[in-house]
């Protein structure tokens, strides 16, 4: 009896994780209501089409461009980031150990990327986030073979999404001053934010029988 009632609790313990950890994959859409607050207090030009997220964040102002919420915007790169890492753990039965261990480095990154304005030192900006960009469609590609029999249609959206990540990744490194990049870039992260969430809401509705593997 006692070893039983150890198993029911491992069990109690493994639904609460899985519930704690949808939950904080299901808070990181809020992170694109963040960049349109941040970018309507910008002064001078700011486009989504054109200009990196990454400016969002930038410290300094010029007289031709300032982000007044530039804290808020590294704050959320940290914040969201947590939560990717955080609920990547929670959910790491239902992800399985490659994925788990892929989100969990790019919400590191993410973090780092906060950390680490690009007007303030543009290389290390670009290692801390380099990790996301490539983490993140393999991610959703391997995690889209591991649910393709429970969830077809999930699965479906989850290889597109790291499809066209990973490819407007690849396009958004290579555009440079592209007036496409800003739109690039986020084709690169918006998506991933959507299918993740997706996939936490079938384990907040799921009884806890999370293996997808077994």
């Amino acid at each position: 009896m006692p070893l039983a009632q150890g198993r029911r609790r491992l069990g109690v313990a493994g639904v609460w994780a899985e519930r704690w950890g949808a939950l904080a994959l299901l808070m990181r859409p809020a992170y694109i209501a963040i960049e349109f607050v941040v970018a309507a207090a910008t002064t001078g030009r700011y486009s989504f089409l054109s200009d990196s997220v990454s400016r969002l964040g930038e410290v300094g102002c010029l007289a031709t461009y300032c982000s007044p919420r530039h804290e808020l915007m590294n704050g959320s790169f940290m914040v969201f980031g947590a939560l990717l890492a955080g609920g990547a753990v929670l959910l790491a039965r239902s992800l399985g150990p490659w994925v788990t261990g892929l989100l969990v480095v790019s919400g590191l990154s993410s973090v780092a990327t906060g950390l680490a304005p690009l007007d303030q030192d543009a290389t290390l900006h670009a290692m801390a986030a380099a990790p996301l960009f490539v983490a993140q469609p393999i991610a959703l590609i391997l995690l889209s073979a591991r649910v393709r029999h429970d969830g077809p249609r999930l699965a479906g959206a989850l290889l597109a999404a790291g499809a066209v990540t990973g490819t407007a990744a690849v396009l958004f490194v290579l555009s440079g001053d592209n007036p496409a990049s800003g739109a690039l870039e986020r084709l690169a992260l918006w998506p991933v934010l959507i299918v993740l969430a997706w996939f936490a809401l079938t384990r907040l509705n799921s009884d806890g029988r999370s293996d997808h593997g077994h």
